[in-house]
């Protein structure tokens, strides 16, 4: 494959990913269905799209599995709270946790560059929390799923770390692939309970669900693969930065959300330090921070 199909394959999965959060708020279901049954398909057609995820499952791989489950759980009742655009943006200051872990979990020393980067992301995520947004038919609960967005956040962290610790072992060539359908089995499985009962489903949430968990998820990661074999991480991580920049946009299409100012400027700043971050993790001697999903999307 040459390098400029991998990058069109990549920036596909960004736009495929980027949809997650209007997709969610369209349907009618309720978070703990949407959840439980968009990971429960996500896993069927990830698996079917690319058999390799289903090799190597271990114990550890199950441990970060749990992880990521969590980061896609707490992505889908994020977005039934709050807008699009905080859910994603919050969810995004990820790399702040995994500088601030990286010392004592990882044992990776943090430089002073690094710490400019985590005044960014964590002035990124102040300007997003504290950024006003009113109670909507979208957004009902905005504090609270802020809050719920800021935790998918961490739980990404978590799992980028307990990938990197999967890489140092037998698990490191399937450990992503058996994490993303080890996980949304996980958290298809938590969800199920609260899911039931299921009432007046209408054909278009129907169509929804498969619609995320075949397309914006299965599709999306298929794609990712594949783009990842011709393109180098540096270049692959900024083409997926298109999706928190995008997500947003298809709220403000589909159900008229529009982020306020310090919401897009917070935004703005915490996708300007990941890149920069990722930039400095090409350099020799450091590791590179690859967003791979807003996963979690």
């Amino acid at each position: 494959m040459s390098s400029s199909a991998g990058r069109f394959q990549l920036l596909i999965a960004a736009v495929l990913f980027s949809t997650g959060g209007a997709a969610i708020k369209a349907t009618e279901l309720t978070s703990w269905q949407v959840a439980s049954f968009r990971s429960g398909i996500a896993a069927l057609a990830v698996a079917l799209l690319v058999p390799a995820a289903l090799k190597g499952w271990t114990r550890k791989t199950l441990a970060v599995s749990v992880i990521y489950a969590g980061t896609m759980v707490l992505f889908v009742l994020a977005n039934k709270l709050t807008t699009s655009a905080n859910a994603i943006f919050l969810q995004s200051a990820a790399p702040l946790y995994i500088l601030l872990a990286a010392p004592f979990l990882l044992k990776e020393r943090v430089t002073r560059t690094d710490v400019m980067v985590m005044v960014a992301v964590a002035a990124g995520l102040g300007l997003v929390f504290t950024g006003r947004v009113e109670s909507s038919a979208t957004a009902p609960n905005p504090m609270l799923g802020n809050v719920l967005a800021i935790l998918c956040g961490v739980f990404w962290a978590c799992t980028v770390m307990g990938l990197r610790w999967l890489s140092s072992g037998d698990e490191a060539a399937t450990a992503p692939l058996a994490t993303v359908v080890l996980g949304n089995l996980v958290a298809c499985v938590i969800c199920l309970p609260m899911a039931f009962p299921v009432e007046h489903v209408r054909t278009v949430d129907f169509g929804l669900i498969m619609y995320l968990g075949t397309i914006q998820i299965g599709l999306a990661y298929f794609c990712v693969v594949r783009g990842l074999r011709a393109v180098a991480a540096f270049e692959a991580s900024l083409i997926l930065l298109a999706e928190p920049a995008l997500n947003p946009v298809w709220s403000w299409l589909v159900h008229g959300e529009e982020p306020g100012v310090r919401v897009i400027l917070g935004g703005l700043l915490i996708l300007l330090a990941t890149a920069a971050r990722a930039w400095l993790g090409t350099r020799p001697g450091r590791a590179a921070y690859v967003r791979v999903e807003p996963m979690p999307d």
